[in-house]
């Protein structure tokens, strides 16, 4: 029996896919609860018009995401920090840190699209990436100053 899916199945797959499974299964359990529903020709043609609908609003977030990448790539955030012996920095810069400098410039990025590598905890120009979309990566440079 084929069902497609209406939420995300432990072990079976997730929403809007199509899988294969016993009768009764797919009767007993997954029908009944509202998880799937029968693979028909009408529920086919719903599941498609669904997928382009999601495509096309997954193609514009991009396309605004892009837009936000091409302004901020390579872009540099300057923070001043107090330094102790050998130009260390006292403690370092989070990615909290970061995203409210973002925001300050007029982007609204969550602390948690920052990947740091490593601690920032020396003078000079660090890399840290930026993932906004699995399909929207850059890197911004942090700039520690005396």
């Amino acid at each position: 029996m084929k069902i497609i899916l209406l939420e995300d199945v432990k072990g079976k797959g997730k929403k809007n896919d199509v899988i294969n499974v016993s009768d009764g299964y797919g009767n007993n359990y997954l029908i009944k609860n509202k998880l799937g529903v029968l693979y028909t020709k009408g529920s086919s043609n719903v599941l498609n018009k669904e997928l382009k609908e999601l495509k096309e609003e997954e193609d514009k977030l991009v396309a605004e995401l892009n837009d936000i990448k091409n302004k901020l790539e390579n872009k540099e955030i300057k923070f001043q920090v107090k330094t102790g012996n050998n130009e260390k920095v006292f403690g370092n810069i989070s990615s909290k840190q970061i995203s409210e400098k973002i925001k300050e410039l007029g982007f609204n990025i969550d602390k948690k699209c920052l990947k740091i590598d490593g601690n920032l905890d020396t003078l000079g120009v660090h890399k840290v990436l930026v993932q906004l979309h699995k399909k929207v990566n850059f890197y911004i440079n942090i700039n520690l100053v005396k």
